[in-house]
């Protein structure tokens, strides 16, 4: 039986990477849901299921289609290469579809929407960028075509625990906060300090 379903995931790596992420996007959203000692909210965890399995799976998938055909040989350089197009590539435009959607998907409208990706999406790309390129020159170096997308769930379950904290920021203070620090940037308020006014 175990033989059977790896086989068939080795000849679907697609399937698998949809499998894989249909396990660690909602189980990395009750994770920070408990770190943040919160009630678990089981639509949100089915929201964070519905967007890695159909939406990041799927893109990742073909985004290390098309970065292994422009770069087959797997050497140092190229890991570096397809790290660095990555983080300024698809990164951004998963970041930004990841708090569009999922705002959508919560209600929201396209107004609120728009609001939430302009607030939050450059604060979570900064921590993108000490993140991922290194992970990801491992993944595009040593690690076979095949096997990349699991492996990228490995960082992804704690990448996702991240955005799951994000996501769940209010908005409107984040948005008063960054106002302020525009008109006092003397005043700059570090970020943990930010951290624990949100929570509030």
């Amino acid at each position: 039986m175990i033989s059977t379903v790896s086989k068939f995931f080795r000849a679907h790596p697609l399937l698998k990477g949809m499998a894989v992420y249909s396990v660690i996007w909602p189980t990395s959203s009750i994770v920070q849901q408990i770190i943040a000692k919160d009630q678990l909210d089981w639509k949100k965890t089915l929201r964070f299921f519905l967007f890695g399995t159909f939406f990041v799976a799927p893109t990742l998938y073909g985004w290390v289609r098309l970065s292994s055909h422009m770069w087959p040989e797997m050497t140092l350089k190229n890991g570096i290469v397809k790290a660095v197009t990555e983080q300024f590539s698809y990164g951004p435009a998963t970041g930004v579809c990841f708090f569009s959607i999922m705002s959508l998907m919560e209600g929201k409208s396209w107004k609120e929407s728009r609001m939430e990706v302009v607030e939050k999406f450059p604060q979570t790309f900064e921590v993108a960028v000490c993140f991922w390129p290194f992970f990801q020159i491992i993944n595009f170096t040593f690690i076979k075509e095949r096997n990349r997308v699991p492996f990228v769930a490995l960082g992804s379950f704690v990448w996702t625990i991240f955005l799951a904290y994000m996501k769940q920021l209010d908005t409107e203070k984040l948005h008063e906060i960054h106002v302020e620090e525009e008109k006092h940037p003397h005043k700059f308020v570090e970020r943990l300090k930010i951290d624990l006014q949100l929570q509030k």
